[in-house]
């Protein structure tokens, strides 16, 4: 990957510092996962990849389960994703369904769907 170089200044040899979620092309902050994994003590000592792993794979979730509960919303004739179609994309998809199966979404309004 080429360096990008910064055109302020005389000295043309600078270059621009990038953070770790821009160099990763991440959306989800590397420096935020890696902090919580700090925080949280999970153990006594962290690669430096782990955050960056953790980040794309927590970045990936996100965006299959928004993107199924787009296409539910979309079949239901809604406009918006609500807490009930996550709920129910989630129960209703075999993997997520096992992957979030102590967790409650859908805590929002009740019954106002």
């Amino acid at each position: 990957m080429p360096v990008r170089r910064s055109r302020r200044g005389s000295s043309g040899g600078q270059s621009r510092v990038r953070s770790r979620t821009a160099r990763a092309e991440l959306t989800f902050s590397v420096s935020h996962v890696e902090r919580l994994l700090r925080e949280g003590r999970y153990s006594q000592r962290l690669g430096a990849s782990a955050p960056i792993f953790l980040a794309a794979v927590i970045q990936s979730l996100t965006a299959k389960v928004l993107e199924l509960a787009g296409i539910e919303a979309r079949n239901r004739g809604r406009r918006l994703i609500t807490p009930h179609v996550v709920d129910m994309v989630v129960h209703n998809h075999p993997l997520l369904s096992a992957f979030f199966q102590s967790t409650i979404i859908s805590q929002a309004v009740p019954g106002r769907y």
